[in-house]
């Protein structure tokens, strides 16, 4: 009987017997698999870190905000506190640079020390002085808005994605209620479209708000779905509780929660800025830096930046991005990818 020795099978000399080509596929499977639990992993870590990171910057906030009502309280109860705190405002580092100086020229030994110095000082006190003088020259230029026959402006007032409804009244008696940067009308009225507290992908209007309770500022975030309003002492901690809420709505860390309040709530836009400068008792408000504008039609209009923490729509893009990142097999890759990536928590 002939054997046909000749077949495919033992001339071909790239053939691979089935069983190898099962076990190297089962190491691949297995090497896979592994890298795939290293990722959750990875990523479950990165969360937690942020979530603890999230919550130091909260513990700051707190504090920096207990350091203020507690020196308020020692300055009531001790007057003499409350004249130091005054003149270091009112001096700044002047007062500081008289205190060195007087001390160093009472001592004859060092003469050319004092004269070093009375010198350096001098080199910064013009250096200030250019600096305020060049901060005083310029201008910002802001568009006009609409008022009645009285000149008053008239509500509501659109900014792009901010509404202003009311300016309030300015309280100049009582330096809680101003700072260097901004001043905080009672009364004070606007509106944003965010996301939803309930479900961020939905839009909702939240309404901005400050009040006297106390003889203190009290700012409120409030919606229009019935969710529960967020209230604090600054602008900056109702935005952050604000942020935190969007993040505990989804489960993930779609933004970060470095608060925004004074652009939330509108206090740091141009033309709000020069219609509270405007109002009466503004020029009072002895901690406020002023700020000189210019009424122009021709200038362009004011735009937020694409933050995710300030605009609707880029708020969805960080949601649709941090999805996509969770399970990229599954999701389609969104067409905003690049543009999305720069304004999203690292997880």
């Amino acid at each position: 009987m002939a054997y046909n020795y000749s077949s495919s099978n033992f001339n071909n000399s790239n053939y691979i017997p089935k069983n190898n080509i099962e076990r190297t596929a089962g190491k691949y499977k297995q090497k896979v698999m592994l890298l795939k639990q290293m990722i959750r992993e990875y990523v479950h870590e990165n969360a937690a870190m942020v979530d603890e990171l999230e919550e130091i910057q909260m513990k700051i906030i707190i504090r920096k905000e207990e350091r203020k009502f507690l020196l308020k309280k020692l300055c009531e109860y001790e007057p003499q506190v409350a004249l130091e705190v005054q003149n270091a405002a009112k001096d700044g580092p002047s007062y500081k640079s008289n205190v060195s100086n007087s001390s160093t020229i009472g001592n004859s030994n060092s003469d050319k020390k004092s004269k070093k110095k009375i010198d350096s000082t001098e080199r910064r006190s013009s250096g200030m002085k250019s600096r305020k003088s060049s901060s005083k020259s310029r201008k910002k230029v802001v568009q006009p808005v609409p008022v009645d026959h009285n000149g008053k402006p008239v509500f509501p007032i659109e900014l792009g994605r901010l509404t202003l409804h009311s300016l309030g009244e300015v309280v100049y008696n009582r330096p809680e209620f101003h700072s260097e940067n901004a001043i905080y009308p009672v009364g004070y009225v606007s509106t944003r479209t965010y996301g939803s507290l309930k479900d961020p992908t939905q839009k909702c209007v939240y309404t901005c708000k400050i009040s006297d309770v106390n003889d203190t500022p009290r700012f409120e975030i409030a919606s229009d779905d019935h969710s529960q309003s967020i209230s604090g002492d600054t602008p900056d901690i109702c935005h952050s509780l604000l942020l935190q809420g969007i993040n505990d709505s989804l489960s993930f860390n779609v933004v970060s929660t470095r608060p925004r309040g004074h652009d939330f709530f509108g206090l740091s836009h141009p033309t709000v800025l020069h219609l509270i400068q405007s109002s009466p008792g503004a020029r009072r408000c002895s901690n406020y830096k002023w700020i000189k504008f210019e009424v122009s039609k021709q200038c362009e209009p004011f735009t937020d930046d694409n933050d995710a923490g300030l605009s609707y729509e880029y708020l969805q893009r960080s949601i649709n991005f941090c999805k996509y990142k969770m399970a990229p097999d599954v999701l389609q890759r969104p067409d905003d990818f690049l543009d999305t990536k720069d304004n999203l928590v690292l997880f």
